[in-house]
């Protein structure tokens, strides 16, 4: 198991934590079973790599979401390599829509290629950037993508959910939130679900 030590990681987590809530088996939800914000599909494939035999997402323990965290979403995502509460826009989008989603947007924010592959340019980009305007720019992006996704069969019912949990992290990056919800402050127990990474199951695939 990796030995978490990156003191971003460690700030960041709990607002994770916060959305992510408990256990859901929710048949709308195209993520699946999910717990802690930790897919059945996500912890299956952990535990075979570290060689430990398998088990319900409903028993996954709080050390091993935080390690699946920091391998599995901050890590893939880069969140390492970018600026403070940049690197906590793009956790939180990873852990809700995936680290390539996650990487595409931030490049989209930063004015890059939106492939999906994090490296120099991307790097120097993120590094020359206005910290503020890509934070801007990344949560606009994302809040596109929700109203996208709502408007596909049964999942309109998700959107104040999703609304909800992306003004708590404009609210967190110190950005203006904006209306898009009727809920009167962001309600952590009505996150919206997981959404697919693209190279997962997509029946909400996009092009981005």
């Amino acid at each position: 198991m990796q030995t978490i030590i990156s003191p971003a990681f460690n700030a960041s987590l709990p607002f994770i934590l916060r959305w992510e809530g408990g256990f859901v088996d929710d048949p709308n939800d195209h993520g699946g079973r999910t717990n802690k914000g930790v897919t059945q599909k996500v912890y299956s494939a952990w535990r075979a790599d570290q060689g430990i035999g398998q088990q319900d997402v409903a028993f996954i323990d709080n050390q091993e979401v935080a390690s699946i965290y920091f391998e599995r979403y901050w890590l893939s995502a880069k969140c390492d390599a970018v600026r403070r509460k940049l690197d906590l826009a793009a956790f939180d989008t990873a852990v809700n829509m995936g680290p390539n989603r996650a990487v595409k947007m931030l490049q989209e924010a930063v004015g890059c290629e939106p492939d999906g592959k994090f490296g120099d340019r991307t790097k120097a980009a993120c590094d020359s950037s206005d910290v503020g305007e890509a934070m801007i720019k990344y949560c606009d992006i994302r809040e596109s993508l929700y109203r996208t996704f709502a408007e596909q069969p049964g999942q309109d019912r998700f959107l104040r959910g999703w609304l909800n949990r992306l003004n708590a992290l404009r609210h967190e990056l110190g950005l203006p939130s904006f209306e898009g919800t009727d809920e009167p402050a962001p309600d952590p127990a009505n996150p919206g679900p997981r959404i697919p990474d693209l190279q997962a199951d997509a029946p909400l695939e996009t092009s981005r």
